[in-house]
């Protein structure tokens, strides 16, 4: 008799993962959860008393060749976040409040120890960005992924009044961009991270590099951060003209997604503080600026648009949230869509 364990798919271990990432899971539940882990579905309820014109906002999104390093590391208890920082962050640009999240992972084989820890770095972004993890599925697939490897990637789906929905269509010359500061790489450019650093510069995993301070596993693993607190709390406030999360493509790719095609940012690139994982790698690769900020985030996580009068007072506001900003350009007539000025 050949059975489906003999085929390579555990199905015990299957349900041994799920008890042990129930802890974690059950930490992000809020008001809005109405299903318990096991449904075929997740089920969340909207108060329709808090919106005259509800609208969802939804965005999906994975963690790109970053798993590679976690590989390399044997680290799994923080890459669940960035899989949620990369959607929370992304709904938010649109003015949206996330609700619930679901994750999908796909891997060789299931260990139950590691798919836990999987799910308590996602539970964890949940947690930091008040979202609800409602459901989620894990999927064993032998001969697709090797045994020790697997794919993460997310969903979440956010909530909006219609009339505050951010469109960039409010974006206007003269508005200020305020940056806010990212915490290093976020997600975004790991396969040419990974090629100058392992294969030019022949670098371990594990090594301490004195650029840095620190390991470089530790580095190249900080979870991407969640801005959903103080900027949701933000154009609840404010009237925000327009929201760009600094992902792949950096600069030049996400900036102009918030305003019309007659409008560019002028970008003051001296006032943000240089941090030293983009000096390393534009060193090991003697990479020219604009390519750098092509590519990476460059120590901006979000860039926000606003009406100059209320510049002072945004500031003073994230200030209270401890939320770094800086004033980092502003719009203006133009069609080249990000002018820097090198």
């Amino acid at each position: 008799m050949i059975t489906y364990k003999d085929s390579g798919v555990d199905k015990e271990a299957g349900y041994k993962s799920v008890e042990l990432m129930k802890q974690h899971v059950k930490r992000t539940f809020t008001q809005g959860v109405l299903s318990d882990l096991g449904g075929f579905g997740g089920l969340f309820g909207i108060d329709k008393n808090l919106y005259d014109e509800p609208v969802l906002v939804s965005g999906t999104d994975g963690v790109g060749t970053k798993l590679m390093v976690a590989f390399m590391a044997d680290k799994h208890d923080t890459i669940g976040q960035d899989a949620v920082a990369m959607c929370v962050n992304d709904v938010l640009c649109q003015g949206a409040k996330p609700l619930f999240f679901l994750d999908y992972i796909a891997t060789g084989k299931v260990e139950p120890e590691k798919i836990a820890q999987i799910v308590k770095g996602i539970s964890d972004g949940c947690l930091l960005s008040n979202s609800a993890l409602i459901g989620g599925e894990t999927a064993e697939m032998p001969g697709l992924y090797q045994h020790s490897h697997y794919d993460i990637a997310g969903f979440s789906v956010g909530i909006v009044d219609k009339k505050k929905i951010i469109t960039g269509a409010k974006a206007k010359e003269g508005d200020i961009l305020i940056g806010l500061p990212s915490n290093g790489l976020h997600s975004n450019g790991f396969s040419l991270v990974r090629k100058l650093l392992f294969e030019v510069a022949n670098y371990q995993i594990h090594d301490y590099v004195e650029e840095l301070g620190m390991k470089l596993s530790e580095e190249l693993l900080k979870p991407t951060h969640i801005y959903v607190n103080p900027v949701h709390e933000l154009t609840e406030k404010f009237d925000i003209h327009g929201i760009s999360h600094i992902t792949g493509g950096g600069f030049y790719e996400n900036i102009p997604r918030m305003f019309s095609n007659q409008l560019s940012a002028k970008i003051d690139i001296s006032v943000i503080p240089k941090q030293p994982i983009f000096s390393l790698l534009q060193k090991i690769g003697s990479i020219p600026e604009k390519e750098m900020y092509s590519t990476f985030n460059m120590g901006i996580g979000m860039v926000l648009a606003v009406e100059k009068s209320d510049f002072e007072a945004i500031m003073n506001f994230l200030k209270e949230k401890n939320q770094a900003a800086i004033k980092l350009g502003e719009l203006v007539k133009s069609t080249e869509g990000v002018i820097i000025d090198f």
